[in-house]
């Protein structure tokens, strides 16, 4: 404890200090800031639980320089190498099967950075990386004190919260679709895609009638906010996420009575055309756009669709130009400003900003500006957080934990939900990606640690 009291000694002068100078005004904030990070010293879990709960919340303070996230981030990063130096935290929480393909990336990454074209704006997206990295370790440190309930409800919570208002307030929205506070509508819908399995996980382990109340509203909210978003992809991704949890209800959905058919047959013909009536009928005529893919992308028919087409084209030439270390980090919108498409598929010709498009392809990105090994890293690295989750929930089900196995697999629909909507949005620096890889590796090592004490015992 000498670090911290040295800690409270040097705030307490700085507190005197500032009563002395121009600004005592100033000298209770440096109080409470102390206060704040001696609990943070205390329980730093807590610290990660607010700044995951702040992420879809960060649109409120994009004009502020400093917000809560960031002093919380300030402070883990400055209380985490303490506790580790003073072995008050384990070191061999950083052991990760993660971090092989990881460092293999970011070599790759700094070596792109080094050959890149456009040195200042590959400086920005490295600093964006690192943000997440930062996360990625954080969450590695704190993931076995983290409590588990409390994240599921934190991200289910913030994302419906951010939902009512973008359903409610066309400040949240971007020309008629819901964009959340983060202005990107496809960004909210891969957050939405994230919290509904973790929402519906809480409304079916709810306790009592009141929980199962707030739960059901949030995961209404959710759906309605991912209809809001009018995204294609939301809807294939979060389709293909409640196809796998009811595979892993298979074996508990055989409990339905045919008695209980006729329940389910009513909830049916009064939901479905419930729900065909709130779905705005733009989005309707965006899904129906999809048959068009049948008979190839036509720009013409859906200018959505022509225009991720003309993405791969661009990509796919700046790969076969630089194979092994691609045109440097960010990037791609130069390449794509100077073709045609660019000006063909631009929403607002007389905004320059319209002409600079990212790929909306994390793994096509990433190929591209960083090189083919390097992409390929990156795609191991999600392949192997899914694996992660995947084992996991073999291990709960060995030991017949059925209450992890469910935590484990809606966790896992979260990750996969992600790792498919990385398809078709460019976000490898959001904070809910590393934040996730981080906890698919941490949930496997508990789970399989669990095994083998019960498999000793």
């Amino acid at each position: 404890m000498i670090i911290p009291l040295s800690l409270v000694c040097a705030l307490a002068l700085a507190c005197l200090l500032l009563l002395a100078s121009p600004w005592p005004f100033l000298a209770p904030g440096a109080v409470l800031g102390l206060v704040g990070l001696l609990v943070i010293y205390r329980k730093p879990s807590w610290a990660l639980l607010c700044i995951i709960a702040l992420v879809p919340l960060e649109g409120l303070f994009k004009d502020s320089g400093v917000t809560g996230a960031k002093l919380l981030g300030a402070s883990l990063m400055l209380i985490l190498p303490l506790q580790l130096a003073l072995r008050q935290l384990p070191a061999e929480r950083l052991r990760s099967n993660l971090w092989v393909p990881l460092l293999g990336f970011l070599a790759l990454y700094l070596l792109s950075f080094i050959a890149s074209e456009h040195h200042e704006l590959s400086l920005g997206h490295l600093r964006e990386l690192l943000i997440g990295l930062i996360m990625f370790v954080i969450t590695l440190l704190l993931g076995r004190d983290l409590n588990l309930a409390w994240f599921l409800r934190l991200v289910s919570l913030s994302v419906a919260l951010t939902c009512a208002m973008a359903m409610f307030s066309s400040a949240y929205q971007d020309q008629g679709r819901a964009s959340g506070l983060l202005k990107d509508a496809n960004l909210f819908a891969m957050m939405i895609a994230i919290a509904v399995p973790m929402a519906l996980l809480l409304l079916l382990k709810s306790p009592n009638a009141v929980q199962r109340l707030l739960w059901l509203g949030c995961s209404v909210l959710l759906l309605a906010g991912m209809t809001k978003t009018e995204s294609r992809s939301g809807l294939v991704v979060l389709l293909i996420s409640l196809g796998i949890g009811l595979y892993h209800y298979r074996l508990r959905l055989q409990r339905v009575r045919p008695r209980h058919l006729g329940f389910v047959m009513l909830a049916l013909a009064l939901g479905l055309p419930l729900l065909v009536a709130v779905t705005p009928a733009s989005y309707i005529d965006r899904i129906a756009s999809l048959s068009v893919l049948k008979s190839g992308v036509n720009a013409y028919a859906d200018d959505s669709l022509g225009r991720r087409a003309s993405y791969i084209v661009v990509g796919k030439k700046m790969i076969e130009d630089n194979p092994l270390l691609g045109t440097g980090p960010g990037t791609f919108p130069l390449h794509y400003a100077n073709t045609g498409y660019s000006k063909a598929f631009a929403s607002n010709s007389h905004k320059v900003i319209d002409l600079y498009r990212r790929a909306h392809n994390t793994y096509l990105e990433l190929f591209s500006e960083v090189g083919i090994p390097g992409g390929l890293l990156f795609v191991s690295l999600i392949a192997m957080s899914l694996y992660n989750m995947a084992r996991a929930r073999r291990a709960c089900l060995q030991q017949e934990a059925w209450a992890h196995a469910d935590v484990v697999t809606h966790l896992g629909m979260s990750v996969l939900a992600m790792a498919l909507f990385l398809m078709f949005l460019s976000v490898p620096n959001q904070k809910y990606v590393w934040v996730l890889l981080a906890m698919s590796s941490v949930i496997r090592v508990e789970a399989e640690r669990r095994l083998s004490v019960e498999a000793r015992a």
